[in-house]
């Protein structure tokens, strides 16, 4: 089986990579390099990714999607997007184009040639702020509070109509706050680990008692291999641990595996934030045979001792 992987030089795609690799998958990655963040840092992850090819380009451009299924995939798993809340505040248009523009792009290739298999990567923030706690598949009026969380869900209308249409079968993945080694530095774990081993202040939006539902990465990477597994019409899956940790606790435990203490820099509330996350996976749990295993002590000593490596 042949995958073609969008966004697969990034922090989940790359480690979704090495996972079908071992398991004698073949794997396409399409990847555009972007400045988000350093490109060295995912051509390095490209490198380590031995025997899966590699076709650079944007996922809008329709001649270098083209070129990628040319390679004849079977199934695609679109990792590709704009992220980041607070950033998308800023490019709505961004978001939009890349989200949704590169989005159906694929789709109309997938329609084309035939390829009937898609696993797509959503998000937890097409919940917004949801009263109903833990978050469930079956929200029945998500509302997002960013432009990412409205392309993300938009995202998803567009695959559900491409199933009713096209019979393109679907895994819509919702991740809750992914997390480990090669995360993005802007996430928070990595860039407040930085600030803390460089001595400088930690910026905290509200008073640190926002809660996220944290999702280490290999546990994330297992949900993706098996909604690749399962032959789905169009299906949403929630992708998290299936609990909270506050902000403040967040960082007491990089403190403590980092062994310094952070300066904190308190910051009004930020636009966009949501005041917590909470997966419920029970749906995950039943179809996929999701078991999310690193619980946020494990994670967070795992990711400090990369960090430090």
């Amino acid at each position: 089986m042949r995958i073609l992987v969008t966004g697969g030089a990034g922090f989940i795609g790359s480690h979704l990579v090495q996972r079908l690799l071992a398991s004698g998958r073949s794997v396409v990655i399409l990847d555009d390099f972007n400045d988000f963040y350093d490109p060295a840092i995912k051509r390095a992850n490209v490198a380590a990714a031995k025997g899966a090819e590699l076709v650079e380009g944007d996922i809008r451009d329709a001649a270098a999607v083209t070129r990628a299924f040319e390679k004849r995939p079977d199934a695609v798993v679109h990792l590709a997007a704009r992220a980041g809340v607070r950033p998308s505040l800023e490019q709505p248009d961004l978001y939009a184009s890349v989200n949704l523009g590169g989005t159906l792009t694929l789709l109309e290739e997938c329609r084309r040639r035939g390829v009937k298999r898609f696993v797509f990567a959503s998000s937890s923030s097409v919940y917004g702020d949801s009263a109903r706690i833990p978050f469930g598949e079956d929200e029945p009026d998500p509302r997002p509070v960013s432009p990412y969380g409205v392309t993300k869900l938009a995202g998803e209308h567009y695959l559900r109509l491409y199933n009713t249409l096209h019979g393109l079968r679907v895994s819509a993945l919702r991740f809750f706050t992914v997390y480990g080694p090669r995360q993005r530095p802007d996430m928070a774990i990595h860039k407040f680990a930085r600030l803390i081993l460089e001595g400088k202040e930690v910026p905290v939006f509200g008073d640190g008692t926002t809660r996220r539902d944290y999702t280490y990465v290999d546990d994330a990477v297992a949900g993706v291999a098996a909604a690749l597994d399962r032959d789905d019409g169009f299906e949403v899956y929630n992708i998290g641990e299936s609990g909270t940790v506050e902000l403040a606790g967040l960082i007491a435990l990089l403190e403590q595996n980092l062994g310094k203490s952070a300066r904190i820099k308190r910051l009004p509330d930020q636009p966009g934030d949501v005041k917590r996350t909470y997966a419920d996976v029970s749906k995950a749990r039943a179809r996929l045979g999701y078991a999310p295993s690193t619980p946020i002590e494990e994670g967070v000593r795992k990711f400090c001792a990369w960090l430090r490596s």
